[in-house]
């Protein structure tokens, strides 16, 4: 009995403290109260009022045309490749194609044929010429890995990885 009296005289007393600190709050919120419009206020008043008109944007930048080709599980690691594009980045097309036809790189071969793709777009598609582009961005993404074994002695084998490339090639006309 002694532990219900304790309970019932303690949620009075808390109750008390309740009750004097919301008594509290709503002094302080009536003091912003002024300061806030409420949502529904906004949307009377919005209603009302006519809408300011759009101010006059800058006028737009000349973006040029951007020409990409993209080749896709080219069979040569992305590393090997990268070593390539890296070189070619930014070059005129005909730095491109001269740096990439002596490359006694494997990969030179894919990449200079994926960039004359590009090349060949420009002129079909967007009526550009081919001779007056760069190499704006080329990007060599890892594909996916062909998994195969090897035996060896033992009877044990191991792991041959064949890795394969994503190549996205992106040309534009050259700045002036």
């Amino acid at each position: 009995m002694a532990d219900e009296k304790k309970r019932k005289t303690k949620k009075p007393a808390v109750k008390a403290e309740a009750k004097k600190e919301p008594a509290e709050k709503p002094a302080a919120k009536k003091a912003k109260a002024p300061a806030k419009k409420t949502a529904a206020k906004k949307e009377a008043k919005g209603a009302t009022e006519k809408k300011a008109p759009k101010k006059a944007q800058p006028p737009k930048k000349y973006v040029p045309i951007v020409v990409r080709a993209s080749s896709r599980y080219v069979r040569v690691a992305p590393r090997k490749a990268r070593l390539i594009a890296d070189q070619v980045r930014g070059l005129h097309i005909d730095q491109a194609r001269a740096l990439l036809r002596f490359s006694p790189r494997g990969a030179a071969h894919d990449i200079g044929k994926l960039i004359e793709s590009a090349a060949s777009n420009a002129e079909n598609n967007h009526d550009l010429v081919a001779d007056e582009m760069r190499v704006a961005e080329i990007t060599v993404d890892e594909g996916p890995t062909l998994k195969r074994y090897r035996p060896r002695a033992l009877g044990r084998a191991t792991p041959i990885h064949k890795r394969t490339s994503h190549i996205a090639v992106a040309l534009s006309p050259e700045e002036e």
